[in-house]
């Protein structure tokens, strides 16, 4: 499965998935690309975010940048995990070839969203509640996350030392930069 992210991480550098091409955010000039939200494990590259390290001063740009970051990953981790809890396939690492391991997930992730989309499965596959929810700042975690039992099919990314191109640090500015203007929401200044 690590073989799998590395070659995946390669593509995304190497724009070799066929993104939409760059667009400015609305009501800004500086064209970016549609980007995939990161952890510390991968390098800060201009098709992937990630948090700015450290800890930041409450109200910062780098603090709201985390925060609104750190809300776009959990969607994910949300998806991840009720995927994991419904196709045991995927809660334990793959000892296939890399194509594979890209066919399955693939297969997982189109049932995941028709499963999702359809009305007659979608009461059954994900159920009120199934989701993490927040609500007031609190966060109130979803039902997925109590049926981990053996769920370790992610194993820990090598946290590679990388250069950050200038290219980069100027898109992961540009985004904290929309955040605290163009961007802004009424919610984030109570939790950054």
């Amino acid at each position: 499965m690590v073989l799998f992210f590395e070659i995946q991480n390669f593509k995304i550098e190497n724009n070799g998935l066929h993104c939409p091409s760059d667009q400015p955010l609305p009501g800004r000039n500086i064209p970016i690309p549609y980007l995939f939200v990161g952890d510390d494990a991968f390098g800060l590259c201009k098709q992937i975010m990630k948090p700015y390290p450290g800890l930041h001063e409450k109200g910062s740009k780098e603090r709201t940048f985390n925060y609104r970051l750190s809300r776009a990953r959990r969607v994910v981790e949300n998806v991840f995990g009720i995927m994991a809890s419904t196709f045991r396939v995927l809660r334990k690492p793959m000892l296939l070839q890399p194509e594979k391991v890209s066919l399955i997930v693939m297969t997982c992730v189109l049932l995941h969203n028709f499963l999702r989309k359809s009305r007659s499965s979608r009461s059954n596959y994900s159920p009120p509640g199934m989701f993490d929810s927040e609500e007031d700042g609190n966060i109130t975690p979803g039902a997925w996350r109590q049926n981990q039992d053996n769920m370790s099919s992610l194993l820990p990314l090598r946290n590679i030392p990388r250069k950050l191109s200038m290219e980069a640090r100027t898109i992961r500015n540009e985004l904290a930069e929309y955040f605290m203007s163009n961007g802004r929401v009424s919610w984030q200044d109570i939790y950054c």
